[in-house]
């Protein structure tokens, strides 16, 4: 007898569905998967029976072939258990079904008990069925949250097979899972800037790249509150639109890394990676090319605190993603792109022991260790980082003062407000890989021309700045986006002299130290 049913592998980020087909007859007592099956696959011949006898049914005796169409994908992981299992009793008569499998999808990972156990990026593989037609999708319990956020769909978590052979035969009741959007107390909660003391200045430029996606450079002696800084900036970031959401989730979930009982990423990533870090574990990597740390903190923010002791060859790996906003991995087994859209957030000291340029306290480093430590960031690298602010130390009076600071939630407001402005000028505007722009950051050399027009007393101020600077034509664009950003939050629809004045000033610091 032959049956079907369907599951879903991943590829990259996207999901793709997979009809597994399986045949009975009374011959000789054998199993054989084929398909492009991984050794994950062909494992699961044990799995299934185990589980199967485990339930209490009884496993068929007869020769089994499965195939896994379409037969020239590998096919990859153990998410396709569940089906194989379905289409084996089915083909046997054990599932007599209440409804028909052509528009149902099985996903999970089964237990020699029969226990469905959860496994990774169940959103990609819901988003595949739905785009293929699937109406009733089975996932694993602890999944079912994160795969009822597509919506339009029957999603049912079941916690082992033999739920999932009494629904489909209608001896029991399951209930679906609907979506629920609201975030819960842990996914709000966010270190706050009312407890920085201080640092108004660097405080005012990451207002400003946050309110246009710029990147930014921290530069200071130890203990000034770098890093207490960088931590704080997803509090004043604008909420996710619903499409973040997913994108952002969908990475988490192929990655593993998605918390238990959370179904969609409400609050903007924040990656902090240790700077022993590989090129690999920064833009993504391995036998089956997995999302690196770039693409985990995509609509987020990607910090790397200690910026020099990274090594060179991994920062210098940033450079194409910082431009296009995507990284594509080449293997053996395909080419597979994944989305790297984030804010880069750097903190570093001046020198080896973090004083030079302090007005009290000695620098004991040599000029030419200041000089090679300085030169671990290469010029490309740092002509990409829109912002270079430096952050002094505090005075006691500073230190000492009573009272809070002024809160996130305020900042948040000046934000939200710059960032709609400059989405409704952007709203028919796309990049030339036809993605939409949402912050100034984004804009191309044909924005920048259209957007941020000069009137003669700025082209002066620009051309003075260009010279004196020995400015790129990268650094001249990316000068014209903070002036951009900082009009907005000034609500001015013309950039004036004393927006890019201010720019100009956010970006003249590596003249000091580079």
């Amino acid at each position: 007898m032959l049956s079907s049913c369907y599951s879903a592998g991943l590829f990259g980020i996207d999901g793709y569905l997979v009809t597994v087909e399986c045949n009975s007859s009374k011959r000789i007592s054998c199993f054989e998967i084929v398909g492009l099956p991984d050794n994950a696959i062909k494992e699961a011949k044990e799995r299934v029976r185990s589980a199967c006898i485990n339930s209490s049914f009884r496993f068929p005796d007869a020769e089994l072939i499965i195939n896994l169409a379409p037969a020239d994908i590998k096919k990859e992981g153990s998410s396709f258990d569940l089906a194989l299992i379905i289409s084996i009793l089915h083909s046997a008569g054990t599932v007599t079904l209440s409804a028909p499998l052509e528009d149902t999808c099985f996903i999970g990972e089964l237990s020699l008990s029969g226990a469905l156990r959860p496994v990774r990026g169940v959103l990609c593989m819901a988003l595949a069925a739905k785009r293929a037609g699937i109406k009733r999708l089975f996932v694993p319990y602890e999944n079912a949250k994160e795969a009822s956020v597509v919506g339009d769909m029957e999603v049912y978590g079941v916690k082992n097979l033999r739920e999932v052979v009494e629904f489909l035969n209608g001896s029991i009741h399951l209930e679906k899972f609907v979506f629920d959007n609201s975030p819960t107390d842990t996914e709000l909660r966010c270190p706050d800037f009312e407890d920085v003391k201080g640092q108004t200045k660097a405080k005012r430029a990451i207002e400003i790249a946050a309110a246009g996606g710029h990147n930014i450079l921290l530069i200071g002696p130890p203990g000034t509150g770098k890093s207490m800084l960088a931590k704080r900036i997803p509090s004043i970031l604008p909420e996710m639109t619903f499409q973040e959401s997913v994108e952002t989730t969908q990475v988490h979930s192929i990655s593993g890394i998605l918390p238990d009982g959370v179904s969609l990423i409400r609050v903007r990533p924040f990656r902090s990676p240790h700077h022993t870090m590989s090129t690999p574990s920064l833009v993504g990597g391995g036998r089956i090319p997995m999302p690196g740390e770039v693409s985990l903190a995509n609509n987020g923010v990607l910090f790397l605190d200690e910026l020099p002791e990274f090594n060179k060859q991994v920062t210098e790996a940033l450079r194409q993603p910082l431009e296009d906003g995507c990284v594509t991995i080449t293997r053996a087994a395909g080419r597979i792109k994944y989305p790297c859209s984030f804010m880069l957030v750097c903190a570093m000291n001046p020198c080896r022991c973090g004083y030079y340029g302090h007005p009290t306290h000695p620098c004991t480093c040599k000029k030419e260790d200041i000089r090679k430590y300085l030169a671990k960031i290469s010029g490309p690298l740092l002509d990409r980082i829109d912002i270079q602010i430096e952050v002094p130390s505090l005075s006691y009076d500073e230190l000492s003062a009573s009272g809070k600071a002024e809160p996130s939630a305020k900042i948040r407001e000046r934000v939200n407000k710059a960032r709609r402005i400059a989405q409704t000028r952007f709203i028919n505007e796309r990049t030339d890989n036809a993605t939409a722009i949402t912050c100034n950051a984004q804009m191309e050399a044909k924005h920048i021309a259209k957007y941020c027009e000069l009137d003669e007393s700025c082209k002066n101020l620009m051309e003075r700045a260009f010279k004196s600077l020995g400015l790129s034509a990268r650094g001249h664009d990316r000068i014209l986006r903070l002036a951009r950003t900082i009009a907005d939050l000034a609500n001015s629809e013309k950039i004036m002299s004393n927006h890019l004045a201010e720019a100009i000033q956010l970006r003249s610091l590596d003249k000091k130290y580079f």
